[in-house]
């Protein structure tokens, strides 16, 4: 199985590290096509006004000065064209991608290209404390990841659909078992906005987020990270709402 990995945090962070000792354990045909810088939060854009450029770091390893979403494209059309990838594996990102952050993250836009590019792909996220991004527990997430690729690709990946796999803040003899999941919803009343100003008093701002004291709804991927358990939720790439469809189909017939 040629396995290709990619994820949002960069090149160089340690979690795509722990994600290449994952697939290793998976394939010894392992590929790395990463941005080149820290690309969070950039959901599923592409450089469209930017060139793409490609530094070979060693043997099956390459940075992309680009998108999560780019480096799969340069990876599948380019630097893997002769022998496509059978498995697309995106992260291990520095942090938990549940409820909205489904729509933001990187990590599961390049699981999304890889899906759209007909390549089965699964994206991993690892929990951590908030205010401790120096502690995190990447051991749960290599423990277990294997184990629940395995079983996810012995049972089949349906077409245009691909899985959020997120590992709870919790050592791997902690965690107590594995949901399957829906993916949940936050309060946005959470997000605010930080105002500060620079060395001339000009004001910025950062976007923050606050913790929820809400009792997540039972079933999503929310509360399984609550629990600590490891939450498995299956995305489909058709965001169309059959019910509206069918309601306003008939309006306009």
């Amino acid at each position: 199985m040629r396995i290709l990995v990619t994820n949002d945090d960069g090149i160089h962070a340690e979690g795509l590290e722990v994600l290449e000792r994952i697939a290793h354990q998976l394939s010894d045909d392992v590929w790395v096509v990463a941005p080149e810088s820290d690309q969070s939060g950039v959901a599923h854009s592409l450089s469209l006004s930017n060139p793409l450029r490609l530094r070979q770091i060693s043997e099956k390893r390459f940075a992309v000065a680009g998108t999560p979403t780019d480096c799969v494209i340069m990876a599948v059309r380019s630097v893997m064209a002769e022998v496509r990838p059978d498995l697309v594996l995106s992260g291990v990102n520095r942090g938990s991608n549940v409820a909205e952050d489904v729509t933001y993250s990187g990590t599961i836009a390049a699981a999304m290209e890889g899906t759209l590019l007909g390549i089965p792909s699964i994206a991993i996220s690892q929990a951590y404390t908030p205010g401790d991004r120096n502690n995190i527990r990447w051991d749960c997430a290599e423990h277990h990841a294997p184990g629940i690729i395995r079983r996810l690709l012995e049972e089949g990946i349906p077409e245009g659909v691909l899985f959020n796999l997120n590992f709870p803040n919790a050592g791997p003899s902690d965690v107590q078992g594995v949901s399957v999941t829906v993916q949940g919803r936050r309060d946005q009343e959470l997000v605010k906005l930080e105002p500060r100003k620079d060395g001339r008093g000009n004001p910025y701002y950062w976007i923050a987020f606050q913790r929820s004291r809400k009792e997540p709804a039972n079933g999503t991927d929310l509360r399984a990270m609550a629990e600590n358990r490891i939450s498995v939720t299956p995305l489909e790439l058709d965001l169309t709402h059959e019910p509206t469809l069918t309601r306003f189909a008939q309006v306009f017939a």
